[in-house]
C-alpha cells in the first residue's frame, strides 16, 4: 500500500537518507560535475525561502523555460518546496505561447533560463501584470540588461541564503503545511486538438507515480538515467524529479540536444527511455552504419540478428527458448551485440522505456532481437504519464503490456480506454467542461481505442477522433499502417488520409539523413530539400518501401497513393508536438491541395 504523501516531504526523506551521495551531474566546459543529494536540497530550499519572503503564496503558479539542466529541477523542487505550483513550459514555444501558459496559470513568477527566453517575455511583459519577477539563471549577453521587473538566479539565490538565516524554518513550515490533494504541478498538453490545457497534477499523484512505476519493474539508487527530453513534459518529469527523488538514483543532464549521442556513450544509463522517433533514429544508424560495413561485418550482423529475431518472437510470445536457440545468441552476442551496444552506449540498459506516442511493434522487436530490454509504455499527462507497461522479460509483442499495479484499465462499449488510478489528475486548470468530459464518475476517458487479450495485456488501436471510415464503411486505424512505413529507414513519418474517401493515401516525411546518403551513393543530382523530395529516384525508393507495407495489409487497408512532403515538418510553424508527434489536423489543413491531387484522377 502506496501512502499519500508530498513531493517535497519524499525529496527531504531522501536528501537525510543519502545526504552527500550524488543527486545530479552536469557537463561543463568538457568536465562532469557532482551535485549532492544534500546540495540539491539546500539549494531549492534557498529558491522556496527566497520566493515565499517575494510573496509566493501556497497554490500560486509559478513558470518555469528552458532546457534540461540541474537549474530547472532545483527551480522546480524550490517552488514545491514553497507551497507553490510548478508550470514547465516548452524551450521552443514561441512567445505567443508562453504568454498564454503565463497567462492562463496565473504565474506570479517566471524563471527564464537566457537571454533568448528573457525575450519572449519582453513581447509580452505588458499584458501579464500578475507576475511579480522574472528571474534568469544564465545571464550570458545580459550583463548590462537592466529592468526592474528582472533579477538573476544569483541573487534570488543570495536573498534566499540571507531569508533561511534569519528565518531557518520558513521553508520547513511550507512543506509541513502540503497536503496529498494540494496540486504539485501544472502541465499543459501539447495541443494537437486545439489550445493547450493546463493538467492538475496533485502531490498524490506524483509520489503515488514516483513509488508505483518501481514496483513492476525495479528502480535502484545505484541506476543512472540521462536527461534529455522536455522537463515540462509528464515523461521526462517523471524520471528527472518524481522517482528520482523516491528512489534516489543519479540524474545526468545532457550538454545540449546535438550531444545526446555522445553523453549516451559517456554516461552509459541502466535505465532508459526516449519518445519513439529517437528510437526510430537509432535503428536507422544502426541500419545505415551496417550497409557501410564490410561484407564480412554484414554476413556476421545479418546472422546475429536471425538468431536474436528467432529468440525474441519466441520470448515475446510467452514461448519457450530451445537450449540450442539459447546458445546460439549467447554467441551472437558475444560476437557481434555486445560491442554494438556499447557503441551506442547502451551496454549498461537494464531496460528502456518508449512512451508518449506509439512505436513501431518492428522497432520493439528489432531492440529485443539486439539485446537490449525496449517496452513500450503507455498513459497520459492526465494520469500521471503511466497506465500500463510490459514487465521486463514479459514483454508481448504489439501490445503496451498489463496496468501497473494498482490502476484499472477497462474498455467502454465503443472500445474507449477507461482508467481508474491514484494517478488520475485533477481536472483542467479553469475548464470545468474539459474535465467534465474527461473524468466521470471516477474514471478518466482517455480518447484512445483499445482491447485486452487473454492475458490482460492492452493493445492500443488509435486514437478515437483519428479512426478512418472510407466511403465503403470500414472502420481503418490510421496509426497501425504509419508504423509499418515508420519501420522502413527512408521514412520518418507518415500520415494516412482516408475519411470518407474510396480509398487510402499518404503524407510522407522522409528521413533525410538516410535519403541523403541513398541519394549520394546512388548519384541523385539535387540542390535542395524539396529538389530531393520530388526527384524520381526518390519517389520510386519510397515506393518500395510502400510496396512492402501493402503486402502486409488487407486490401482496404493498402495506401494507393502517396505524397513526399516538400518540406520538414517544424514545431515552431505548428507542424508537431515538442515531443515530435505530428498534428495530424494541421497537417492535414496545410497540405490539403497535396491530398486532393492524390484523390484526382485514379492512376
Amino acid at each position: 500500500m502506496i501512502e499519500p504523501t508530498t513531493a517535497p516531504a519524499v525529496f527531504r526523506k531522501t536528501m537525510k537518507k543519502y545526504g552527500d551521495r550524488v543527486a545530479l551531474r552536469k557537463k561543463e566546459y568538457g568536465l562532469w560535475h557532482d551535485i549532492s543529494w544534500n546540495e540539491y536540497y539546500r539549494a531549492a530550499s534557498r529558491v522556496g525561502a527566497a520566493l515565499i519572503s517575494m510573496g509566493l503564496e501556497p497554490g500560486d503558479c509559478v513558470g518555469i523555460i528552458g532546457d534540461n539542466c540541474p537549474e530547472w529541477v532545483i527551480i522546480d523542487m524550490g517552488v514545491q518546496c514553497a507551497g507553490g505550483v510548478a508550470v514547465g513550459i516548452y524551450a521552443t514555444n514561441a512567445w505567443q505561447q508562453v504568454e498564454y501558459v503565463i497567462q492562463n496559470s496565473e504565474s506570479k513568477f517566471f524563471f527564464v533560463e537566457n537571454e533568448e527566453q528573457l525575450d519572449k517575455w519582453l513581447h509580452f511583459k505588458g499584458n501579464a501584470p500578475q507576475l511579480k519577477k522574472v528571474i534568469v539563471w544564465d545571464l550570458e549577453g545580459l550583463r548590462h540588461f537592466r529592468d526592474p521587473m528582472v533579477m538573476s538566479f544569483e541573487e534570488l539565490m543570495e536573498k534566499g541564503e540571507e531569508i533561511l538565516r534569519q528565518q531557518p524554518d520558513i521553508v520547513e513550515k511550507r512543506i509541513d503545511n502540503l497536503g496529498p490533494q494540494d496540486l504539485s504541478v501544472l502541465i499543459y498538453t501539447s495541443g494537437t486538438t486545439g489550445p493547450p490545457k493546463g493538467a492538475m497534477l496533485t502531490h498524490r499523484n506524483v509520489t503515488w507515480m514516483g513509488q508505483a512505476i518501481a514496483i513492476d519493474n525495479p528502480i535502484f539508487d545505484t541506476d543512472e538515467v540521462l536527461s534529455f527530453l522536455p522537463l515540462c513534459h509528464i515523461f521526462e518529469r517523471l524520471f528527472s524529479v518524481f522517482a528520482h527523488i523516491t528512489h534516489g538514483y543519479t540524474v545526468n543532464f545532457i550538454e545540449n540536444l546535438d550531444t545526446v549521442t555522445d553523453n549516451m556513450i559517456e554516461v552509459s544509463p541502466t535505465v532508459g527511455y526516449a519518445v519513439p522517433r529517437i528510437w526510430e533514429k537509432y535503428y536507422s544508424a544502426i541500419y545505415i552504419r551496417m550497409s557501410d560495413a564490410t561484407w564480412f561485418k554484414r554476413m556476421a550482423f545479418g546472422a546475429a540478428l536471425k538468431i536474436g529475431r528467432k529468440r525474441a518472437s519466441l520470448m515475446m510470445g510467452f514461448r519457450k527458448v530451445p537450449v540450442h536457440i539459447g546458445l546460439l545468441y549467447k554467441l551472437a552476442y558475444v560476437a557481434v551485440f555486445r560491442k554494438l551496444k556499447e557503441r551506442l552506449g547502451f551496454d549498461r540498459l537494464r531496460v528502456a522505456y518508449s512512451g508518449a506516442a506509439p512505436i513501431s511493434p518492428d522497432v520493439l522487436h528489432f531492440f529485443q532481437s539486439i539485446g537490449v530490454n525496449l517496452i513500450e509504455g503507455y498513459g497520459q499527462t492526465e494520469g500521471t504519464g503511466v497506465t500500463c507497461v510490459s514487465r521486463v522479460g514479459r514483454v508481448k509483442f504489439g501490445t503496451v503490456g498489463p496496468p501497473i499495479t494498482g490502476t484499472e484499465v477497462r474498455i467502454a462499449d465503443d472500445g474507449e480506454i477507461l482508467v481508474r488510478s491514484p494517478s488520475v489528475f485533477k481536472g483542467y486548470f479553469k475548464n470545468p467542461e474539459a474535465t467534465a468530459e474527461t473524468l466521470r464518475e471516477g474514471w478518466l476517458y482517455s480518447g484512445d481505442v483499445g482491447e485486452i487479450d487473454e492475458d490482460g495485456y492492452l493493445k492500443i488501436t488509435d486514437r478515437k477522433k483519428d479512426i478512418i471510415v472510407t466511403a465503403g464503411g470500414k472502420n481503418i486505424t490510421p496509426q497501425y499502417i504509419e508504423n509499418k512505413l515508420k519501420f522502413s529507414p527512408y521514412i520518418n513519418d507518415a500520415v494516412v488520409i482516408g475519411d470518407g474517401r474510396k480509398y487510402l493515401t499518404c503524407l510522407i516525411m522522409i528521413d533525410e539523413d538516410n535519403v541523403v546518403k541513398y541519394a549520394q551513393d546512388h548519384k541523385v543530382q539535387f540542390s535542395t530539400y524539396k529538389d530531393l523530395t520530388q526527384h524520381p529516384e526518390i519517389i520510386k525508393l519510397i515506393q518500395g518501401e510502400v510496396d512492402k507495407v501493402n503486402e502486409q495489409l488487407a486490401r482496404v487497408e493498402q495506401i494507393k497513393k502517396f505524397t513526399i512532403l516538400p518540406k520538414k515538418l517544424y514545431e515552431e510553424d505548428g507542424e508537431v508536438t515538442p515531443t515530435m508527434k505530428v498534428k495530424r489536423k494541421y497537417v492535414n489543413e496545410a497540405f490539403k491541395d497535396l491530398i486532393e491531387a492524390m484523390y484526382k484522377g485514379r492512376r
